[in-house]
């Protein structure tokens, strides 16, 4: 197998397939700093594309300040769509296998079943929108990739819900939290493992996927879980969406069905609770 090329590498998933590429102890992948691996720069991308003839390109660069996006429209559209687009381009002429990371986003969220790849998308902010036609930029300029639709995401690495909530229960009495958006937290290592899983497999049925942590619950319910595995005392009050408005509108129900995801890639995926008290414990430990 040739080299893989990480795009986003110091983000949050970027930090987590390092963290799980070492535990594999797998050598091939390509950590690019962001300053050299701009996926707005067609030319630099030819470049490292020649440089390293990669098996395949992971990318976890994207545009993800949701609320900012409904003010920055173009540059939210340049790194989702544009982005996603140049680096499609370029796996097709080099026969290389993309793997781009999406967003339960691209739904509108007014259902109450669990979403399956074919569903209707329905995206009701421009991050969600933007984020659908990065989908169908790397549709349109390949056939050989794998979209993974993913959710809540949080880790010990970069900022996230978790360390959040971990933060402001330590500085704060009371907590309000919305009850009535319902998902499911993914644990980002979790994430990281299935994608190195299809690279280590050489699994080439391609496509779309749903892969979020097994289980539901309600951002409410996720900090009361957090503040629990940590032993943090605060008060959380449940708050309706209503009462904490954003500029941009969220799903309330985006729990994704991940059917496809076990079957064709043969992935095993934790309970959410399972994965939180894994994230817990070592954001615990590291503060010991």
């Amino acid at each position: 197998m040739g080299s893989v090329l990480v795009f986003g590498a110091s983000g949050q998933l970027g930090q987590c397939l390092a963290h799980v590429a070492r535990e594999r102890s797998m050598t091939d992948l390509v950590f690019l700093p962001e300053a050299q691996a701009n996926i707005l720069d067609p030319a630099g991308l030819q470049g490292l594309f020649a440089q390293y003839q990669p098996s395949y390109v992971i990318n976890c660069a994207a545009y993800t300040a949701v609320d900012k996006a409904e003010d920055e429209v173009d540059l939210a559209r340049n790194v989702n769509r544009d982005g996603a687009g140049n680096l499609s381009r370029l796996c097709a002429q080099h026969n290389s296998i993309l793997i781009h990371i999406s967003t339960d986003f691209v739904f509108a969220g007014t259902g109450n079943q669990p979403l399956v790849e074919t569903d209707e998308t329905a995206p009701i902010s421009v991050y969600g929108l933007t984020k659908l036609e990065g989908e169908q930029a790397v549709a349109e300029f390949t056939s050989r990739y794998f979209v993974l639709r993913t959710s809540w995401l949080y880790s010990e690495y970069a900022g996230n819900f978790v360390k959040t909530m971990l933060k402001l229960g330590r500085e704060r009495d009371e907590l309000r939290v919305i009850w009535d958006q319902l998902g499911t937290p993914t644990y980002a290592i979790d994430l990281a493992g299935c994608i190195l899983s299809i690279i280590a497999s050489g699994n080439q049925q391609f496509g779309t996927y749903h892969y979020s942590n097994e289980g539901v619950t309600s951002w409410y319910d996720f900090a009361t879980a957090i503040f629990e595995l940590s032993r943090t005392t605060v008060k959380t009050i449940p708050i309706r969406t209503a009462e904490y408005p954003t500029k941009a509108t969220r799903p309330a129900y985006s729990v994704m069905d991940k059917t496809k995801a076990k079957t064709q890639l043969g992935v095993a995926i934790p309970h959410w609770q399972e994965s939180l008290r894994v994230c817990i414990s070592r954001l615990m430990a590291t503060e010991a």
